[in-house]
Order: C-alpha cells, then sequence, then structure tokens
C-alpha cells in the first residue's frame, strides 16, 4: 500500500499567482485551495456557502479570501469572479470544482434531481470556465482545471445522472482546451475516485440503503476496488490539480487525468 503522505513538491513559479477555486469551502475543493497557498498562490475560495468558506479562507490564512457564487447562476459567477478579481488583484488559474451528487436508480430518477445535478455539475463548470477564459484571453496568460469524476470516464449504477454530467465535464473541457489552446491557455480535468469527503458520506449511506447493505460494507467495496488499498483523500486530487496548473505540465491540455488508485486506467 502507497503512503499517506508525501514530501510535498515545490512549484516555485506559482508563487504569487492568484486563483479562484469554485466549492472551495469543503472536501476536495478545501484540500486544493490549502494546496495552492503552500505553493505560495493567493486564494479566492468561491463557494454557496458563505460562512464556511470565510472560515475556510481564515483557516488558511495567506492572504486567502472568501467569495460568495452560485455556480448555477450567470450573474452570481460574474459577480463571484470580479469579486475575487477585485480582492486578489488579478486572476491567474481557475479551479472549477463545485459539484453535487444525489443518488437513485437509473428508472426512478426525478427530473429535479437531473436538473440538480446538471445545473451545478455541468452548467456551473460551463459558466466558471466561460467568464474566467474571456478575462484570461484578454491577459493573454490563464489556466483552467475542472473537477470530473471517474463517473465520468465510467457509467456508475445509481449514478446515471451524475455520470452524464460528469462525461459532459471532460467533453467540454475537451473542446475548449483545443479552442483556447492558440492563445496559450491550457484546460484540463481531473478525474477522482472514491474520495472520503462529506459528499462521499452521504453517497455511502444512500448507497447502503439502495443496496440493502450497511456502510461499512460498501467503503470496503470501494476499498477492493481500488488497487492502492484505500480509499482516497482530497489530497491526492489536490496534489494532482497544483501540478496541471504548473509549469510542469506546460503541454499538457485537453486531459481528464485519473486520480482513481487505480480504479480505472484508461
Amino acid at each position: 500500500m502507497i503512503p499517506l503522505t508525501a514530501p510535498t513538491p515545490v512549484y516555485a513559479e506559482l508563487k504569487g499567482r492568484k486563483a479562484f477555486v469554485t466549492g472551495g469551502a469543503t472536501g476536495i475543493g478545501r484540500a486544493i485551495s490549502a494546496a495552492l497557498v503552500k505553493q505560495g498562490v493567493q486564494v479566492a475560495i468561491g463557494d454557496i456557502n458563505l460562512d464556511a468558506a470565510q472560515a475556510a479562507a481564515s483557516a488558511l490564512g495567506a492572504g486567502t479570501v472568501a467569495v460568495a457564487i452560485d455556480v448555477r447562476r450567470r450573474d452570481s459567477v460574474e459577480a463571484g469572479f470580479k469579486a475575487a478579481l477585485e480582492a486578489l488583484g488579478g486572476c491567474d488559474l481557475l479551479i472549477a470544482n463545485a459539484g453535487v451528487s444525489t443518488m437513485n436508480p437509473a428508472l426512478d430518477l426525478t427530473d429535479e434531481e437531473w436538473d440538480f445535478n446538471f445545473d451545478v455539475n455541468t452548467r456551473g463548470v460551463f459558466l466558471t470556465n466561460q467568464i474566467a477564459a474571456r478575462h484570461f484571453v484578454a491577459e493573454g496568460k490563464g489556466c483552467i482545471v475542472n473537477t470530473a469524476s471517474l463517473a465520468a470516464k465510467v457509467g456508475a449504477p445509481l449514478l446515471a445522472h451524475y455520470s452524464a454530467s460528469k462525461f459532459a465535464v471532460l467533453g467540454w473541457t475537451q473542446a475548449l482546451a483545443r479552442e483556447l489552446a492558440p492563445k496559450g491557455i491550457r484546460v484540463n480535468a481531473v478525474c477522482p475516485g472514491f474520495v472520503a469527503t462529506g459528499m462521499q458520506s452521504r453517497e455511502v449511506e444512500w448507497e447502503a440503503k439502495l443496496r440493502g447493505v450497511t456502510p461499512e460494507q460498501v467503503v470496503a467495496d470501494y476499498i477492493a476496488q481500488t488497487p492502492l488499498g484505500r480509499v482516497e483523500h482530497p489530497e491526492d486530487v489536490a496534489d494532482v490539480v497544483v501540478f496541471l496548473a504548473s509549469e510542469q505540465a506546460r503541454f499538457m491540455t485537453g486531459q481528464g487525468v485519473n486520480v482513481t488508485g487505480g480504479v480505472y486506467t484508461t
């Protein structure tokens, strides 16, 4: 089994850069924000829960700020991005991480569940990417990393709507990367696996009820599917996001990078 901790690489070129992280108050977004701060990046944490964003920004310090944003609404994304620009004095990196999930058999899905997942997971990426990319094009520089999912590579039972929304994120990422490449702007995505977050805790409870098993059995199944032998941590994803934002990934664009512990390798 691989160790849970590893030395933190230093990407000197990131020091002083400015990043806007959506869904940055908790879970993977919080870990990404923390990892960027460690590299000397100034971070604006955008979240629909402003209190949680402010708490995260206060804990991270180092000039981190909190911004209220509902990624489903264009006016809110425009206002949030403008607030981040003003607070940071610019923006070089967008990490479009905000996401939600619900769980149900495909034949029992409601219109509300479908719309909720697509509004946040897909429309949210579209709006934040488009608004940030317009700024990046005007500035002649910038980098985008979107959070997709293992479920964007292989359809997940009980998560058909979520999988569809994340497949769309990958398609958008690839197309946008091709359009922005001539302008020197890179667009990539990360595809996490079974990550120990508040979202996963809710999913474990839902899946246990739907399958008629215990939550412990669900988690054991996740680990059994993971060749590296443990549940993923938010920091495992965050470190890859930082790499994609760095010049070490300068010739990578349009990629959906698996961070799954080997669950899926294509």
